[in-house]
């Protein structure tokens, strides 16, 4: 299991592994949308091809249904998953852009930010405040989240939780 925040306090058996530091960055206004391909909703029928990209590129924390937490749109190239984005955890006022991520041969043509200004203009639309999470160490994607208009908010501490062997 994943945590983000204060240190959980010590389980019995359990084994808490701290995984850093994360940015939570926060969008205040809406995107202009570049040109560019079309952007599709991702389906369930898609979930191969996002689990492929995922696994190329974010593996640690997307998981086989984590698409059931939120809507998903890609950017499809030769039939390939070129591009997505999804949505993952919010409150009332606001929600996580998540997995934003580009396959390497198709990095460098404004994929991301294209996914990013449609999906944050429709959070707005909608009256909620796109914000995200990117590690600390992460310093291409932190450039980018900043160059589209995104602020740190604030650093979170980040942790997994290990079950107990069975």
């Amino acid at each position: 299991m994943y945590l983000l925040g204060v240190t959980p306090p010590a389980i019995d058996g359990w084994r808490l592994e701290p995984l850093g530091e994360l940015s939570q960055m926060v969008l205040d206004a809406p995107l202009d949308e570049p040109d560019g391909p079309d952007v599709v909703a991702l389906t369930p029928a898609h979930r191969a091809d996002v689990l492929e990209l995922v696994a190329l590129v974010y593996p640690h924390y997307f998981r086989e249904r984590t698409m059931e937490l939120g809507r998903y749109f890609g950017i499809f190239d030769d039939g390939r998953l070129a591009a997505m984005i999804g949505e993952r955890l919010g409150t009332p006022d606001a929600t996580e852009m998540s997995a934003i991520c580009t396959h390497p041969a198709h990095t460098g043509r404004g994929l991301a930010r294209r996914l990013m200004a449609r999906l944050a203009n429709d959070l707005f639309a909608a009256g909620q405040q796109p914000f995200l999470h990117v590690a600390q160490h992460n310093a291409r994607a932190i450039a980018l989240y900043q160059r589209v208009g995104f602020r740190q908010r604030r650093t979170i501490p980040f942790f997994a939780l290990h079950r107990p062997p069975a």
